[in-house]
């Protein structure tokens, strides 16, 4: 799973395509050059972007198209923006402590002024700004931080940035949101690909998500000596009346875990101790939250009757099996206790 993140910007986390390309079209016209429309733009533009111009503009040096893309992308009317979900994106990845970096073409004085008019910068470890070809920058990034490629993916919009993660031996995550028609994008077959940050956001939670499997729990329906019933009432059951137990640690037997939970809630000692039945309880609406439990129910024997309750119970009754059936009982609770009455597992009360 990725513990590092390398993000383009332009198309990636934010949108500026507008500005471009209504810079680009005022640069064209200096030359008297058709303008591209949107299309057009995606499916000729290509990074590093002396490329682009050097196919298009083959005899103008470099130097001098940026002088006129420049000031034309600042007085664009377009404005850029910041890109749906990204934002919660990266606090996602600060969050889970997933490490995150800039890797970007665009001029570093206009990158500067956006990172700090969207508040993102400190959502970053380290940016890299004005990189003409990444290529020439991914392993620097990844030596100065130490981040291991197997562990690491590079985020962004372009056929470049693809080729920028092979070069540096990172996985490829390509979003739609920018630059290159997906037409394009499919040519150089990402590893991954994506709609939006969103997508790959809910993608990579699922990844990061541990397991969640059934919890193991014990309880046991106690009798005294004369035959009744401990019954306790907690808040963790919507103050229905219930049992007493919990969940088995990792290296517990289930009547170690018994001894154990019945001992710290009720400060009671247990013996002649009985497996009744097993219980599968599914996000019961009885239960404070949802969860599901798999539930190894016990009747046991108490030496003595002096309940001191933990923290987790309210109250406590010691009863005939008659009354504790006329309780509010949960129904994991009253199914064992019906269970017990069958097949004659308890004691026949005395007065």
């Amino acid at each position: 799973m990725f513990r590092n993140l390398i993000f383009d910007w332009s198309g990636t986390l934010v949108d500026d395509l507008g500005p471009v390309i209504e810079a680009t079209n005022v640069v064209l016209g200096k030359y008297d050059l058709a303008p591209l429309d949107r299309e057009a733009f995606r499916r000729r533009f290509r990074l590093p972007y002396r490329e682009f111009y050097a196919d298009i503009l083959p005899q103008v040096p470099l130097e001098e198209l940026e002088a006129h893309f420049r000031p034309a992308f600042d007085a664009a009317l377009t404005p850029v923006t910041v890109l749906p979900h990204a934002r919660e994106k990266l606090e996602w990845c600060a969050a889970l402590g997933i490490r995150t970096f800039v890797l970007t073409s665009m001029d570093s004085p206009a990158f500067e002024r956006q990172i700090d008019n969207f508040g993102f910068r400190e959502l970053f470890e380290a940016t890299y700004s004005g990189v003409l070809d990444k290529r020439e920058v991914i392993h620097r990034i990844l030596k100065t931080h130490g981040l291991d490629p197997a562990e690491t993916a590079f985020v962004g919009d372009m056929t470049h940035d693809v080729e920028t993660a092979r070069h540096g031996g990172v996985s490829s995550i390509a979003v739609l949101t920018g630059y290159n028609h997906p037409e394009i994008l499919a040519l150089v077959r990402p590893d991954l690909t994506v709609p939006d940050l969103g997508v790959l956001r809910a993608l990579l939670d699922r990844r990061h998500r541990p397991a969640i499997r059934p919890v193991a729990t014990v309880g046991a329906l106690i009798h005294d000596d004369i035959g009744r019933l401990l019954m306790i009432r907690t808040h963790k059951w919507n103050h229905h009346w219930g049992i007493p137990g919990g969940k088995i640690e990792r290296g517990e037997t289930s009547t170690e875990a018994l001894r154990r939970e019945l001992r710290e809630e009720t400060a009671l000692e247990i013996e002649d101790i009985r497996f009744v039945m097993a219980q599968d309880c599914i996000d019961s609406p009885e239960f404070m939250r949802p969860e599901h439990f798999i539930l190894l129910n016990y009747a046991a024997r108490a030496r003595g009757t002096d309940v001191r309750l933990n923290e987790e119970a309210e109250e406590f009754l010691w009863l005939p099996p008659a009354d504790a059936l006329a309780l509010e009982l949960n129904q994991p609770t009253r199914i064992l206790l019906e269970e017990c009455l069958t097949r004659q597992l308890l004691p026949h009360a005395r007065a």
